[in-house]
């Protein structure tokens, strides 16, 4: 297909909205997105960049009833939280839709009724998990029990942690209800399945005959097709979700990878409305998915074979990006082991994430994320290279020439050669970009500032200036040339810096302005002012990034002595008693850690708590709690930790405290 369509429809996978995004989410899928969004947009092309949270689901509803709240009020929560997440990382979505909006269940549906009419759907009787005590069949995410294939503990309804087999409710032995703990029963169901297996020679086919589908993608998918497929269940019982549009099928849901696919059609659509403007032809023309790699299948087969069934043009490419990890260490959000996009944004500028998950790996690689080598790229990349450049060059032009760009004098070869390098790497980076190779483009542009930094070295300015006007005129006229050419062209990386750049340029800083990328190498004109020079890059000094990795550390070791010294078993052996305390000062280092001393009559134990951010050291002594005296150590902040007070409530702890007169040591 011609890359140079008029219209591009770009999507990225939708966020599940059950909790907020981490820097995992962000590198994988929308950043690498919006680089492809904002570079087409330079380039002249008509994008309609999409996305929405996906709100059904099991897990949602899971949340719901443990919290006693509707899952309507925690997908909207989650929204929210998800949307400010994508602002604060400059993702310029088109829109940003729910797939809780009514077009989106009037858009599912009649695709439903569609693919049914076609006979593409059809009923079928099926054995489901149905417990009692909650009088209802369970849907994969309300069963848990032990893997039939290996044995672990823990295996959800549809997926084994463990060994990562994918995973039918009825498989599981011993199950249990989450709800209620009760076993339950094997009971009859009728269900709804897509023809999946029908598809199998198309989608292989149209796999194997996509030449833009990334290497990654492409194996991931043959494999799963060279095993056979098999028809797909696209219904659930239960209440959240949208229902199934058929007289017979009261009390069913379309399950949600069956609808949630159509987020991109329904964003698209209420886009369209808002515009007055038709979403198709953007479809028609050319449609690419970003996508982490862990929804690979649901995209390359399911997806598309639906989409097949309905009679639809298939997507262009299937870009997926591969895992993030954490210093080493799978991220895992129950043991704290992340960072959240929010919490990292209120300390760093946003196009120094953007820069770093770029420029760490390629896309199709797994990489991870350690803040040492965060501070690295950021002080010797963006720092000493690009913004040492930067600096030096409009500082310069300021100091001998008035804060004008000069006029230059005749070039040498060393001048030619600088002057080639400026028109040239454009036509680079942009071909790597239309690659989905956002890394070496990005290589692409720090490989020229480099240049710039050693030509400016070279020709030095500061004595030329003195001895042969004319040459040091001509240094600083290239130069900011050069400059010029990297705010353009690492616009759609650091969007936000590249802002900054072109205003001391004198450039054009208007948000409603689309940069033309063909624009970075037309040339300033001579005599054009500069504003005054000010530093872009900031190093980030070694006491930053030890906090941001004590912090880390910290939440692992909080959540490991919370999570797996005591359990719910080991209840009888827990020795809690009532305890005073006669000593209490801050942890150092730390903003909601206490060290306290507690006497329990016959010893005192030394307990580090989070309770800084409630209490102070002084309205702490001699309050008594209670205390659990038989935990085993653990050292957090380098601290000796004897034991836990019980305390009560979430983002901030209330001590549970006895009966005034309940003597030190009473168990």
């Amino acid at each position: 297909m011609n890359k140079d369509s008029s219209k591009l429809f770009i999507t990225c996978a939708l966020p599940y909205a059950n909790g907020p995004c981490h820097l995992g989410h962000l590198r994988s899928t929308y950043i690498p997105a919006d680089i492809y969004a904002r570079y087409h947009r330079m380039k002249g092309t008509d994008v309609l960049f999409v996305c929405a949270t996906d709100e059904h689901g099991t897990p949602i509803a899971v949340q719901a009833e443990k919290e006693g709240i509707s899952p309507m009020d925690i997908a909207t929560r989650n929204y929210e939280l998800i949307r400010k997440d994508l602002e604060l990382s400059d993702i310029s979505f088109d829109n940003f839709s729910r797939t809780t909006d009514p077009l989106h269940y009037e858009i599912s549906q009649n695709f439903f009724l569609d693919l049914y009419q076609k006979n593409c759907i059809y009923p079928k009787t099926i054995q489901q998990l149905y417990c009692g005590d909650c009088d209802r069949f369970l849907p994969d995410r309300y069963v848990e029990g032990t893997c039939p294939h290996c044995s672990g503990e823990g295996a959800r309804g549809d997926h084994c942690e463990t060994c990562g087999r994918h995973l039918e409710p009825v498989q599981l032995m011993e199950p249990k209800c989450l709800i209620c703990q009760s076993n339950p029963e094997i009971r009859e169901s009728n269900q709804y399945y897509f023809r999946l297996s029908h598809f199998q020679e198309q989608l292989k086919e149209c796999i194997q005959d996509n030449p833009e589908l990334p290497a990654n993608v492409r194996n991931y998918t043959m494999q799963w097709i060279n095993e056979g497929l098999k028809d797909w269940i696209l219904t659930r019982d239960m209440d959240w979700g949208i229902p199934v549009p058929l007289d017979d099928a009261e009390g069913k849901i379309i399950y949600v990878w069956g609808e949630a696919f159509l987020g991109y059609i329904s964003s698209a659509a209420q886009w369209a409305r808002r515009e007055n403007t038709p979403w198709e032809p953007y479809w028609d023309d050319r449609a690419v998915h970003f996508i982490g790699k862990d929804i690979i299948y649901h995209h390359s087969i399911f997806w598309q074979a639906m989409l097949m069934a309905y009679g639809c043009k298939l997507p262009y490419n299937i870009v997926a990006g591969e895992y993030l990890s954490l210093e080493g260490l799978k991220m895992s959000t129950s043991k704290n082991w992340v960072i959240w996009a929010a919490d990292f944004m209120e300390k760093f500028d946003s196009d120094l994430l953007r820069y770093y998950l770029v420029a760490n790996a390629p896309l199709t690689r797994d990489t991870d994320f350690s803040w040492d080598d965060f501070q690295r790229r950021v002080n010797d990349e963006l720092a000493d290279v690009v913004g040492n450049f930067l600096h030096r060059t409009f500082s310069f032009t300021h100091r001998f020439f008035q804060g004008e760009i000069p006029q230059p004098g005749s070039f040498n070869d060393y001048d030619q050669e600088v002057k080639d390098e400026i028109i040239a790497t454009p036509k680079r980076v942009g071909e790597y970009i239309e690659s989905f190779d956002f890394r070496e483009g990005l290589k692409e542009i720090i490989k020229l500032a480099k240049l710039g930094n050693k030509y400016f070295n070279d020709q030095e300015p500061w004595k030329t200036v003195k001895e042969e006007g004319d040459r040091s005129a001509t240094t600083l006229y290239l130069c900011n040339q050069l400059a010029k050419v990297i705010s353009v062209i690492i616009s759609p990386y650091l969007p936000v810096k590249a802002g900054e750049m072109r205003e001391i340029l004198g450039l054009s800083h208007d948000k409603n302005d689309i940069l033309k990328w063909e624009d970075s190498t037309q040339f300033i004109p001579a005599g054009t002012s500069l504003l005054k020079a000010k530093p872009l890059f900031a190093k980030i000094d070694d006491e930053t990034i030890e906090k941001e990795k004590n912090a880390l550390y910290t939440n692992l070791e909080e959540t490991e002595t919370m999570d797996n010294l005591i359990s719910i078993e080991d209840f009888a052996k827990l020795d809690l008693r009532v305890g005073k305390i006669i000593g209490a000062e801050k942890v150092k280092g730390s903003e909601k850690l206490l060290k306290l001393m507690v006497d329990v009559k016959d010893k005192q134990l030394q307990v580090v708590a989070g309770l800084a951010t409630k209490y102070s050291s002084e309205a702490l002594l001699n309050q008594k709690v209670i205390i659990l005296v038989n935990l085993k150590p653990a050292k957090l902040f380098g601290i000796k930790s004897e034991g836990m007070v019980l305390a009560a409530g979430d983002s901030s702890c209330i001590l549970t405290a006895p009966d005034a007169g309940v003597g030190e040591g009473i168990r």
